[in-house]
This record gives C-alpha cells, sequence and structure tokens, in this order.
C-alpha cells in the first residue's frame, strides 16, 4: 500500500460518471443535432425563391411580399459574409445565436447605412420557420414572437399541430402548449412525428438552464404528443415521470461518487449486491453515500495514491477528525448529527468482509484489514439519551401549543375561503372587503384562477391559491393530530382505506382506517372518529369536485425512486392541468406556512416549530397521559415493541421509568404470569366491543375504556356526553318537563329537589346550546361511508 498525505483542500480528478438515466430504452433518447440538412446547404437563389413561395400571405398580397423578400435579402447579405459551407454553419459563426435578443445589434453594426432593425426582424423568421437555420433554444425562449411559431406550425407539419390541436380544446394553456412543441420542432428540426422523449427532457432541462418563467403548458405539452400516438408505447405518460429519475443499479450509485481506484469500486459494488437482498434501496443509497463518499473518497483526496483498506493510525485518525465536522456555507464547520452512525457503517463493511472471507476466501480475503473503529466510538448511549431528553422537552413545548395551532389553520381557512367567495362574486375592476382588507377584483383569464389585488400593499394576489394552501394546511394538521401515522402513510391514504366494520352483535357500522405498511411492512386498523371522519369527509369532497370518483394519480418515492401504480389517493391536488400526489416537501412547507400565521412562540420567545413526525408523539404522548393503555396504543401506532412507544411518550423522567418498571419486575414475580400475557384478538375485539355501550338517548358517552359510569346514568347532567343534534327535539322536550318539576317543587316547598332540578336544568341549558353550535358548525356534505369489500374480495366483519 502507497499512501501520500495532501492538504484538505486539494482533490484528484475522479473517474468519469455515468451519464443519467443510461438504462432508458433507446426509444427514448434524444435526436443528435444534425450537421447539414437540404434547407441549410441551398443556394441564395434557391433559398429566396422556396421561402418567398413558402411564406407569402395572400391576405396581404404583393405589398407585404415585397416586406420579407427586403428583409430577407438584407439579413441573407450579412450572412454571406460570414465563414461557414451552410447557412447554419454562417449563423453561429456570426454569434447571432449567442447574442439572444440583442442579435440585431451585430448585424446592423456590419451593414451599411439604410439598413433598420424591422428589416432583419421580418427576414429572420422566414430562415428559422423554414427550417433554413436552427437556433439554440436560448435564441428561441428571447424571442417570443407568437406570429413567428403560429407561421413555423404552418410551414413545417400542418397536420401534425392540427392533430395535436384537436386533442384538447382552445385554451391559452394549449397554446403556450403548442409554442413549446415548436420550439423542439425549430431547434431539432423534422415534423411532429420525430419528436422524442429525449427531445422533451433536453427541451425542459434547457428551460430550467435559462430559468423561463412560462410554465402553464409546461406539462401539456408531453401529455399532447403522449396522446397524440408520437411518442413510443413505452413512454411515460406525465412529463414528470419521464424527468425524475428511476431506480438506479448498485453500479451507477457506486460511480455516482467518483472513486478512482478501480478494485475499490469493483469491491464496494460486490459489498453491496450482496447486501441488497436484505436492504431495500434508500439504505442502500445512505450507506453507499458513507462509504463511498465519507470514506474511501474523502481518503482518496486527501492520501492520493491509496489502495488498500489497511490504515496506518494516523491515517484513521485524520479520516474520523474529518467525518466529525461539516463544512459551512460561511467556510467554518459545525459538528456531525448523524456521526456515530457514519462508523457504525463503516465498522460493519470491515467486520462483513471479515466474516464472508471464512466462506469464500479467493473473494473477499485479500481485502481483509484491521478495522480502524473500536467498539467503544460506535457507542450511542449517551447520544440517544440526549436525543430522548431534546425530544421530549420539545413535545411537552409543543402540547400545550397545539390547540393554538389548530385554531390557527382553521381560522385561516375559513378566511382564505370567504375571500375566494366575496371575489367570486363580484365583477371584473370592482372593489370588495374581505377579512378586514380592501381588495380588487382582477379579470379571471382561461385557466379560471381568481385574482385580487391587495390595495393595502398593492400586491396582486391568487386567491384560489391561497384557498388551496389554507385548506391542506388544516386537513393535514387535522389528520395528524388525530391519527399519530407517519407522513408516509398519511401519503399513502387512499379511497379504499376505509373500511365499513359491523359490530356482530347490534350491527352498527364503526368505520376504519386501514393504514397501508410503510416502515414496519404492517397493516393496521384506526378508529375514525367523529372529527376524524369529518375531515376525510371534507378532503373526499374536495378531490372529487363533482366527479363520480377520485382522480386515479401515480405518487413518486423519493427513497426508493419508483412510481406507485394509479390509485384513488386521498392527498392528492389539481396542479396546471394534472392531478398530483401531495409530496412529503408539500406537507413540510404547508405546516411551515401554518406557523407563520399562527405566530407560536416558545418560553424563549423564539417561533416554535412543528414537523410532520411531532403530531406522532404529541399523539402518544397525549394517548397515554389521558389513561389509554401503553400495550394498547403500541397497536394503535403499529410499533412491535412497547419501548418504542414508551420513547415517543414525554411523560416521565429516564428515572421515573426505571423506577416504575423495576416496580412492574418485582410485581411480575409475586403474581400469576397469566395477567402479562400479549393482548388476544378476544381482547382486542372487546376493546371494539366497548364503543357498542356508548349510544345513549341523547348522543355518545365518550368515558374512557374500562371506567363504569360515575354519574348513574345521569345523562343530562354527565360532562362526558357528546350530544348528537338530532335528538335536540327530545333533550328540550326533558328541558320542558325539568322546569315543570322545579315549578310544583317551589310550589310544594320540596326544597331538597329543587336544588338538584335547577342543576340538571342548567345542564340541559348548556347541551342544547352546544347541540345548536355543532348544527351550524357541520357544513361539509356527508359522502358516506364506502364499501370496498365486494370489488376487493376484503373481508373485515370477525367470522
Amino acid at each position: 500500500m502507497s499512501i501520500t498525505t495532501e492538504n484538505a483542500g486539494t482533490k484528484t480528478t475522479p473517474k468519469q460518471t455515468r451519464p443519467p438515466h443510461q438504462d432508458r430504452p433507446e426509444t427514448w433518447a434524444a435526436r443528435p443535432a444534425a450537421q447539414e440538412w437540404p434547407q441549410t446547404t441551398l443556394n441564395r437563389a434557391e433559398l429566396t425563391a422556396r421561402l418567398l413561395e413558402l411564406f407569402t400571405d395572400p391576405a396581404h398580397g404583393r405589398p407585404r411580399d415585397t416586406v420579407r423578400r427586403r428583409g430577407l435579402n438584407r439579413l441573407l447579405d450579412w450572412l454571406e459574409r460570414q465563414p461557414g459551407a451552410t447557412w447554419q454553419d454562417r449563423w453561429l459563426a456570426s454569434g447571432a445565436d449567442d447574442a439572444g435578443r440583442e442579435w440585431t445589434d451585430l448585424a446592423l453594426g456590419a451593414q451599411a447605412a439604410g439598413y433598420h432593425r424591422g428589416d432583419l426582424s421580418t427576414g429572420v423568421p422566414l430562415l428559422v420557420c423554414g427550417q433554413v437555420i436552427r437556433p439554440s433554444y436560448r435564441w428561441l425562449l428571447a424571442q417570443r414572437q407568437a406570429k413567428m411559431l403560429a407561421e413555423a406550425r404552418n410551414a413545417i407539419d400542418p397536420d401534425g399541430f392540427a392533430r395535436l390541436e384537436a386533442l384538447r380544446p382552445a385554451s391559452l394553456i394549449r397554446t403556450d402548449a403548442l409554442n413549446r412543441i415548436t420550439w423542439i420542432a425549430l431547434h431539432k428540426g423534422g415534423r411532429v412525428k420525430e419528436i422524442t422523449v429525449g427531445d422533451c427532457l433536453e427541451f425542459v432541462a434547457a428551460l430550467e438552464q435559462h430559468h423561463y418563467r412560462g410554465s402553464a403548458g409546461r406539462p401539456l405539452f408531453y401529455a399532447l404528443l403522449a396522446e397524440s400516438g408520437v411518442l413510443p408505447a413505452d413512454a411515460p405518460p406525465r412529463l414528470r415521470a419521464a424527468v425524475l429519475p428511476g431506480k438506479r443499479s448498485i453500479e451507477q450509485i457506486i460511480d455516482g461518487y467518483g472513486i478512482v481506484f478501480t478494485p475499490i469500486r469493483d469491491l464496494l459494488v460486490d459489498y453491496f449486491t450482496e447486501r441488497s437482498a436484505d436492504l431495500d434501496h434508500n439504505s442502500v443509497r445512505s450507506i453507499a453515500g458513507t462509504l463511498c463518499k465519507r470514506f474511501w473518497r474523502d481518503l482518496e483526496i486527501h492520501h492520493p495514491g491509496i489502495d488498500s483498506l489497511r490504515l496506518p493510525a494516523e491515517v484513521a485518525k485524520a479520516w474520523k477528525e474529518r467525518l466529525q465536522h461539516v463544512q459551512t456555507p460561511d467556510g467554518g464547520s459545525r459538528p456531525r448529527a448523524g456521526y456515530h452512525h457514519e462508523l457504525v457503517f463503516v465498522r460493519a463493511f470491515y467486520q462483513d468482509i471479515a466474516r464472508w472471507a471464512a466462506d469464500d476466501p479467493a473473494r473477499w480475503g485479500p481485502w481483509v484489514a484491521p478495522c480502524p473503529i473500536k467498539a467503544n466510538e460506535c457507542s450511542q448511549k449517551k447520544v440517544r439519551l440526549r436525543r430522548k431528553a431534546a425530544m421530549d422537552q420539545r413535545t411537552r413545548t409543543q402540547l400545550p401549543a397545539l390547540p393554538a395551532l389548530v385554531r390557527a389553520v382553521e381560522r385561516n381557512r375559513k378566511a382564505a375561503e370567504e375571500r375566494l367567495r366575496l371575489a367570486e362574486n363580484v365583477p371584473a375592476d370592482a372593489q370588495f372587503r374581505a377579512t378586514g382588507s380592501e381588495f380588487l377584483r382582477h379579470r379571471t383569464g382561461e385557466s379560471g384562477r381568481v385574482f385580487a389585488r391587495d390595495l393595502a400593499t398593492g400586491k396582486r394576489r391568487d386567491l384560489t391559491h391561497e384557498e388551496d394552501v389554507a385548506f391542506w394546511a388544516w386537513a393535514i394538521v387535522e389528520v395528524l393530530r388525530h391519527t399519530g401515522i407517519r407522513i408516509e402513510e398519511l401519503l399513502e391514504l387512499t379511497h379504499h382505506s376505509f373500511v365499513a366494520y359491523t359490530l356482530p352483535t347490534t350491527g352498527e357500522v364503526v368505520p376504519m382506517l386501514q393504514i397501508a405498511p410503510s416502515k414496519t411492512d404492517r397493516e393496521r386498523l384506526l378508529l375514525v372518529s367523529p372529527e376524524l371522519g369529518e375531515v376525510l369527509t371534507a378532503i373526499i369532497f374536495r378531490v372529487r369536485a363533482g366527479q363520480a370518483a377520485l382522480p386515479l394519480v401515480s405518487a413518486y418515492d423519493v427513497f426508493e425512486q419508483v412510481w406507485s401504480p394509479p390509485m384513488p389517493f386521498l392527498f392528492q391536488r389539481r396542479h396546471g392541468t394534472e392531478h398530483h400526489a401531495l409530496t412529503r416537501s408539500f406537507v413540510r412547507t404547508s405546516l411551515i406556512r401554518a406557523l407563520t400565521t399562527a405566530a407560536l412562540t416558545d418560553v424563549s420567545n423564539q417561533p416554535l416549530t412543528f414537523t410532520p413526525h411531532d403530531f406522532r408523539r404529541l399523539f402518544i404522548t397525549d394517548a397515554i397521559r389521558t389513561g389509554l393503555p401503553p400495550h394498547i396504543a403500541a397497536a394503535i401506532c403499529g410499533h412491535q415493541v412497547l419501548d418504542t412507544t414508551m420513547g415517543y411518550a414525554a411523560i416521565y423522567s429516564e428515572d421515573v421509568i426505571a423506577h416504575h418498571r423495576a416496580f412492574i419486575a418485582r410485581r411480575r414475580t409475586e403474581r400469576p404470569g397469566e395477567e402479562y400475557r400479549s393482548l388476544t384478538p378476544e381482547e382486542w375485539q372487546e376493546f371494539l366491543g366497548h364503543f357498542e355501550l356508548r349510544k345513549v338517548a341523547l348522543g355518545i358517552c365518550t368515558r374512557v375504556y374500562g371506567t363504569p359510569c360515575v354519574h348513574e346514568h345521569a345523562c343530562v347532567r354527565c360532562p362526558q356526553l357528546r350530544p348528537d343534534p338530532s335528538q335536540m327535539p327530545r333533550l328540550e322536550e326533558i328541558h320542558d318537563n325539568l322546569l315543570d318539576r322545579l315549578k310544583e317543587a317551589k310550589d310544594q316547598g320540596w326544597l331538597g329537589e329543587v336544588a338538584a332540578i335547577e342543576t340538571s336544568v342548567a345542564a340541559a341549558e348548556d347541551k342544547l346550546a352546544s347541540m345548536r353550535e355543532m348544527t351550524a358548525k357541520h357544513t361539509t356534505t356527508n359522502l358516506g361511508m364506502p364499501d370496498f369489500r365486494t370489488g376487493t374480495g376484503r373481508q373485515t366483519s370477525s367470522t
């Protein structure tokens, strides 16, 4: 082994990496840029005759032809003085393509007096639309000549563009999409039917590179090509599916880090190929980032010529010191949060090779070397304790602020709905007042979005977008806090997630929410509370938008880098011309907006933050704190180990938990072991059967499972009664009867009865007020509970 030491700032040239998306089919490949084609090799006389005949405007006649002839001749005069064998070569040599919108300055500076900018601007569309020259995307995007693009469609492929226009009704978005297809045809040449998936991807990359701001027809231009059959059958139906990367192979992942020493590169490929059977794709990429980038590639940069895993003590020490800190953008450094995890991955790499060498010494034996990381360096006990303490403190800070956040998102949603409703009911250019501000209504465009200008700030606001964002922020907060599910489980909820469970004794239908396997690959069912049912109903009503069923969309898994099959996801929204499943970034951004609106702060007056996983900790903490047994909470949350559930609950300090567990252990030795067995299906059914006993005449009793009625069934007085608005006439009758009894007691002098009856009257009046408030609050439409058992073969009732 040879190792030389260099300064930390010195880098070596990495190995050439594979191009992105190399595994895509050949039918997706972009067409190469042609050097010559028939139109660009014509002589001047043939070219002039062809273009003037092709672009003569019958509506304007001879004068129009004269103007174009003059502009074309003056442009050709300038191009003929440029070097090159073809008109395309002369165009590129002139520098006009790189000049963009200012290209006419180059021509005017070289021409004699009497030439005008309008002449050149009239002549260049003939060369471009006639495919004599093929400008770059940068030049085409800078011109923005709508008439030139329309003439190009008629000149290049009128039949092809006519078929595209017939697929969608005329609109501004469709015109923008046709312009994008025209740009591809002008740059690549040929007809519409020759456009490939690779051409579309090149065009999208050019839009991002040149920061083109028009986005109305971005997904639609690809959809038009796919619907018309221009793209091959194996092409993705949507642009995002073509742009986003697919799952990469082990070789592609390893080659992406530019490892110089080929034997180590091959070793890592074999190592991850061996381990990939036990790891998901996200874990492979995560561990590869440690072993390839932060371990071996770091050693290659700081010690050029390294060729062995046997590291000297000083090299290993220097590497661990570099790994322990992360460079910040301002030139400083900070401690690496996952330092111990990185050490664990490298230590496992050495140990796996040593263990596999016993079975296959020819393959793994040459790479066996002493591990540079000791076992005590990987200890994470203190890290876990500090993390647990920090998370508990975070939960204790957030739990009291949760009601304020819920009120803020509800208030923001109603305010956004009010602004949009008022704006839709006023004509264009009219003023209206909403949520304490004055607005000026703008005209509604073809997209149907409602815009208004805030007269106080002068800012133009998209009220449709604001209402959409406010609704989803409310829906995300409500579902997360009522269920405690993970963010990936939230985004995987579909219309098929609803399960109608029928109680075997009473026949009552209990709505359940089926959580699909995510992190632990274990399905589970959650009871849908009335509050959660109202939120889910509002989501379904919004996504359906008056249709018979929810739209089917595909979701992209950023970790596994795969697309799901089309499914009726609940968390989806319309974006432009397509329905998109909500993403993790949208969920986090929605929470940030909601917290900005709520303006919540902690005890140190710092802004309070929430992440999607915080709601899981809050849910578990609140459930156990209010009496739910921990093993029931573990079953609801999908935890296989009770310690995991207790780790989420920020109730007791570590000391109290340790002493409590010691007490339980001593008690278990003195009591029968039958009392500590695992939860049986019959006991779980008994827990569900508790809800059969909640239904009373005036509503639903909300007492905790396993507790008796402490008010001796005096439901009118009981604070645990959740009144049913439909039972308001019955309660009014009871209230009237209580008033009659109170009058009789006062007349007869039954003073002992007067106080009791007055208490009942006050309680009845409170519940009547609550019923009236609930009746006024419920504004969503009840969609009912979908039943998919007959369609999917799912059996949910107990058998």
